[in-house]
């Protein structure tokens, strides 16, 4: 019954992390509008810019209130690990790698570097929950590990054109969330890769 329960509140916290995905619509759509009403390109995506850096603005003032003044957000309280009980929720730090990834990444490398934090992590903790029996570093599993490599290089082969970049963005990303425990793979796994895959592209 533990395990169904853990397995159902690792799908909830996912599906949540998922949103992402219309933040991301919602920052390309804004971007993309003012550049078809005559808006320059840099003060088009200054403004979606802003519109996320609002939005992140949002989720820590929710965050003040739960940690500063004890409120619980109806449904989602669920959803906080035990360890985020008394720091911050993983969204405030996968909306500031969303932010600089977008603001120093060509695009489709911010792109992927999310998705990749997205859909790879998630994968990796659903499969490694249900599946994984080997552990390869401390509460990492091989079959996680496994998993979140495939669905990554899935990921960069559906968005990127260079084989180097999407091998290496995968492998950063892929190790990062194996590696990572106490510090917070929202933050660390797109920054790492988006970094790594931009660094390659410049050498090639």
């Amino acid at each position: 019954m533990a395990m169904v329960w853990g397995l159902f509140h690792e799908i909830g916290r996912k599906l949540i992390h998922i949103t992402i995905l219309f933040v991301l619509a919602a920052y390309f759509f804004i971007q993309d509008s003012l550049v078809s009403a005559g808006y320059t390109a840099a003060l088009s995506k200054q403004v979606a810019l802003l519109f996320l850096v609002a939005l992140l603005l949002l989720f820590l003032i929710l965050e003040y209130m739960r940690l500063e003044l004890g409120w619980k957000m109806p449904f989602f309280s669920q959803f906080i690990r035990p360890k985020e009980q008394n720091r911050m929720y993983g969204v405030i730090f996968f909306l500031s790698a969303t932010i600089i990834s977008l603001s120093v990444f060509d695009y489709k490398i911010a792109l992927a570097a999310l998705l990749m934090t997205t859909f790879g992590d998630m994968v990796a903790a659903l499969v490694g929950k249900r599946y994984g029996t080997t552990l390869i570093y401390r509460n990492k599993t091989w079959a996680g590990f496994l998993a979140e490599l495939g669905v990554n290089l899935a990921v960069g082969f559906l968005i990127l054109n260079n084989i180097y970049v999407i091998i290496g963005m995968a492998s950063v990303a892929t190790l990062v969330e194996t590696l990572v425990d106490e510090l917070d793979d929202n933050l660390l796994i797109p920054i790492f890769s988006g970094f790594a895959g931009q660094i390659i592209l410049f050498s090639l």
